[in-house]
């Protein structure tokens, strides 16, 4: 078993409530005056912008003021590029080749983005974002790794429904740590659309905060779902889904989900989380 594996306790903590709250606080007393900054922040921004695309991208402007790494979750640069290596060797374990064509949703300032733009053909990579101050923070990363003869597309959106792309395009959709600051609606919205993007073989990888226990959110910046309810907004979409488990294992703490027009490889009965390897579909080269 990895030592990185969730374990049912954890999975089962309901960090919305009172009791979490306040044993959270006496077991880590320096973060408390950090929260309440952040949740006084963030209720003056929810006022402001009522709306959740506007809410998040007044966020994310904030946060990339500060240090646009730690906008996208990486706390030191060491742990920034150790999280863009992890997402660049998952795809490439998964098939990912140089002539396919990438979807990154939420690229943010190229975590992960600045590997698959070098490793893929001049063109092949598109990356969206809600939030034009992290995008700007994308074009620094592309100069710094000399990538801007790779011809990147860096696009801003505010929504997911995907409109402005082409049907049947993308071999590959990427949405990491996307899901985990989004309420159920705008997960919904790019279900329902994404499969018009995805060629017939392609696939979306999407990762989100697992819960075993009740769906809750905090500070309305952090959501957390039941495998089962995700799988079944894509099935009401006509996708098909499955759990990836061998993402299980890698030192991350959200899990990650895979869907495709195309059946996917049914996962063996008996594989947990911390299990075995499952057989999945990989791309085609």
């Amino acid at each position: 078993m990895a030592k990185d594996a969730k374990s049912t306790k954890k999975l089962r903590h309901n960090r919305s409530t009172l009791t979490h709250k306040v044993g959270y606080a006496l077991t880590h007393p320096g973060r408390v005056a950090p929260y309440l900054r952040r949740a006084a922040r963030d209720t003056w921004l929810r006022l402001k912008h009522p709306d959740h695309v506007g809410y998040y991208r007044a966020v994310m402007a904030s946060d990339t003021r500060r240090n646009p790494e730690a906008a996208v979750g990486s706390q030191t640069h060491e742990r920034w590029l150790a999280l863009g290596q992890m997402q660049f060797d998952y795809l490439i374990e998964h098939g990912l080749r140089p002539g396919h064509r990438m979807l990154d949703i939420g690229c943010g300032n190229l975590r992960g983005g600045w590997r698959f733009i070098d490793y893929l053909d001049r063109g092949n990579y598109y990356g969206i974002d809600i939030s034009p101050d992290i995008l700007i923070a994308a074009k620094k990363t592309l100069v710094e790794r000399g990538l801007q003869d790779k011809l990147p597309h860096l696009t801003i959106t505010g929504d997911l429904v995907l409109d402005f792309l082409p049907d049947d395009h993308f071999d590959v959709v990427h949405a990491h740590s996307v899901f985990s600051h989004s309420p159920l609606e705008v997960i919904e919205e790019c279900l329902a659309h994404v499969g018009r993007v995805l060629t017939d073989k392609g696939f979306f990888d999407f990762t989100f905060d697992r819960t075993e226990g009740a769906e809750h959110q905090v500070l309305r910046e952090d959501f957390y779902y039941r495998t089962e309810t995700l799988l079944g907004l894509a099935r009401k979409h006509g996708l098909h889904g499955r759990f990836m488990a061998d993402w299980e294992r890698r030192p991350h703490g959200q899990s990650k989900i895979r869907v495709s027009r195309s059946p996917l490889p049914d996962p063996d009965p008996h594989d947990e989380p911390s299990g075995p390897q499952t057989p999945v579909r990989t791309l085609p080269a």
